[in-house]
C-alpha cells in the first residue's frame, strides 16, 4: 500500500485528500530537508552524492529531431456513386489514400469494428499489424477481406475497446513529439461508443496528440439496430471538446475534402485533430453543388447554402421566408421540406452545416462566418434547424442570427424500426420541418 502524505504531519490521516500543509509545518520541512528559503528548486549541490549520481546518468530525454512530414495530396482522383453514404465515401477515400505517399504515414486503429466503417478496402492494401508473421486461417476460403497479419501491418485492431482505442491514438498522435517521426493516426468506432472512451479521448487531446476519429453509424439513421447501435448526444461532445473539429458532412466529395484537409493540419503540425461523424444512410450526391474551390472553402468553414429561395417568385422576407439550416444525413429531408413549402407558398433557404463546432465557434470572431452566410436581405427570417442527433447541436443558430428558431433532433433513446418511421416518430422528417417553419410563420401546418 502507498502511504498517502509519508514522511509529513499529514501522513494516513483520512482527511488528507484535501488537507494543507500549514504555514509553520512548511518551514519546519524546509529546516529538516536542509533546503534555503528560495531554494526549493535548486538542484543537488555538485559536490553531493545525489549530485555525482544524476552527472552519470543519461538525460532523461531529449526532443528528437523530426523527420520530414508526409506529403498528404490536395485532391484524389477518386469517384464516388450516384448513391453513397459518407461511410461507404470514408472508405473510398482511405483506398484512394492508400495508393499515395502519404499511405507510409498512416495507422488505422478500430475498436473490433473494421468492416463495418469501411476498413476493408484499406486493410485488403496495407494488412494488420502483429509484431509476428502469422498464416491466415481463412486464406483457402474466398474472402472479400484478407487477414494478414506481419509486422509491416498498418492497422491495428482491438477489442470492443474504445477506451484502448483513444489512448492508442493518444499515442501515436505524439509520435512526433517523442519520436520525432510523423504519424497520421485514424480511429474507428460507432458513434454510440464514443462516450465510452470519452476519459481517453479528452486527454488525448489535452496532452496536445492529433489524430482522426471517424466515427460512424451515427443516429437513428441505423435504424433497424434499435437504441445500443443509435447516437444521440455526440453532437454535443463534438463541440463542447477543445482541440478537436467536428465534422458532419452531408455528401461523398466532402468527407474527402474535410479528411485531406484534417490530415495535412495533422502532418504539419497547424491544425487540430477531427471528429467526422458519419452515415450510413445512401445519399443522392446530384443534390450536391458542382466541385469548386468556393464550395470546398465553405464546406471547411463550416456550412454553405444549398438552396437559395430568395430568387424565387414573391420571397419576401417579413412575410413568407425561412431557413432551414441541416446537418449531415437529414439534408435530403431539409430539400424535400423546401419543396413541400414552396407548394404551400413559403421560400425555403436550405443551408448544409458541414460543422456545427466550426459554426458555433466562429460566433466570437469580429464578423461571425453565420453573418456572411446569411444575406442582410435575410434579417429576421426565421430559422428551422434539423440533425441526426439532439437538437440542441444547432440550436444556437435562432439566438447568434437573432431570430425565431425550431430546433428538431433526436432528443430520446433510439428504438428499432424503419428510416422513415424513425424520422417520422423523432419528428425530423420532411413533413415535421416543414410543419415547424408554418409555425414559425404563424400559419398551420
Amino acid at each position: 500500500h502507498t502511504i498517502k502524505g509519508f514522511g509529513l504531519p499529514l501522513a494516513a490521516d483520512p482527511l488528507n485528500h484535501t488537507a494543507l500543509l500549514t504555514e509553520t509545518q512548511i518551514e519546519e520541512l524546509r529546516a529538516a530537508l536542509g533546503v534555503a528559503p528560495g531554494g526549493e528548486w535548486d538542484g543537488f549541490p555538485p559536490e553531493s552524492e545525489e549530485g555525482a549520481l544524476l552527472r552519470r546518468l543519461p538525460p532523461l530525454w531529449a526532443p528528437p529531431r523530426p523527420a520530414a512530414p508526409p506529403d498528404v495530396p490536395a485532391t484524389l482522383a477518386e469517384t464516388y456513386p450516384a448513391e453513397c453514404s459518407t461511410q461507404e465515401a470514408f472508405g473510398r477515400v482511405l483506398g484512394a489514400l492508400a495508393r499515395t505517399d502519404a499511405a507510409k504515414a498512416i495507422v488505422t486503429v478500430s475498436a473490433d469494428v473494421a468492416v463495418t466503417t469501411h476498413l476493408a478496402g484499406w486493410i485488403n492494401r496495407k494488412g494488420i499489424y502483429f509484431p509476428e508473421t502469422r498464416a491466415n486461417p481463412f486464406a483457402d476460403t474466398a474472402q472479400a477481406m484478407q487477414w494478414r497479419e506481419s509486422p509491416a501491418g498498418q492497422h491495428i485492431e482491438l477489442g470492443i475497446a474504445e477506451h484502448n482505442l483513444f489512448l492508442l491514438l493518444g499515442a501515436l498522435g505524439l509520435a512526433r513529439e517523442l519520436a520525432g517521426e510523423t504519424l497520421l493516426p485514424i480511429g474507428t468506432l460507432y458513434d454510440p461508443f464514443v462516450p465510452r472512451g470519452l476519459d481517453a479521448l479528452y486527454h488525448a487531446l489535452y496532452s496536445g496528440a492529433r489524430f482522426v476519429v471517424a466515427a460512424t453509424p451515427s443516429g437513428v439513421s441505423l435504424a433497424p439496430e434499435g437504441g445500443a447501435h443509435q447516437s444521440v448526444i455526440t453532437p454535443g461532445i463534438g463541440v463542447a471538446l477543445p482541440a478537436i473539429a467536428y465534422f458532419e458532412p452531408a455528401f461523398a466529395r466532402e468527407v474527402e475534402w474535410i479528411l485531406l484537409h484534417g490530415l495535412r493540419g495533422l502532418a504539419d503540425r497547424t491544425g487540430e485533430s477531427l471528429y467526422l461523424r458519419l452515415s450510413t444512410k445512401p445519399v443522392e450526391q446530384a443534390l450536391a453543388p458542382p466541385p469548386s474551390d468556393e464550395y470546398r472553402a465553405r464546406v471547411l468553414r463550416g456550412a454553405y447554402r444549398l438552396v437559395d429561395a430568395r430568387a424565387a417568385p414573391h420571397w419576401d422576407a417579413e412575410d413568407n421566408a425561412v431557413s432551414i439550416f441541416a446537418a449531415g444525413a437529414m439534408v435530403p429531408e431539409a430539400v424535400a421540406a423546401g419543396r413541400q413549402l414552396g407548394e404551400a407558398g413559403v421560400r425555403a433557404s436550405v443551408f448544409v452545416v458541414t460543422s456545427p463546432d466550426r459554426l458555433y465557434r466562429g460566433l466570437r470572431n469580429r464578423r461571425p462566418y453565420l453573418e456572411e452566410l446569411v444575406g442582410a436581405d435575410e434579417e429576421g427570417v426565421p430559422v428551422v434547424s434539423v440533425l441526426d442527433g439532439h437538437s440542441h447541436g444547432l440550436a444556437f443558430l435562432g439566438g447568434a442570427l437573432g431570430v425565431p428558431q425550431q430546433a428538431l433532433g433526436v432528443d430520446d433513446f433510439g428504438q428499432s424500426g424503419t428510416r422513415a418511421d424513425l424520422y417520422h416518430h423523432y419528428g425530423i422528417d420532411a413533413p415535421a420541418i416543414a410543419r415547424a417553419a408554418l409555425t414559425l410563420l404563424g400559419r398551420s401546418g
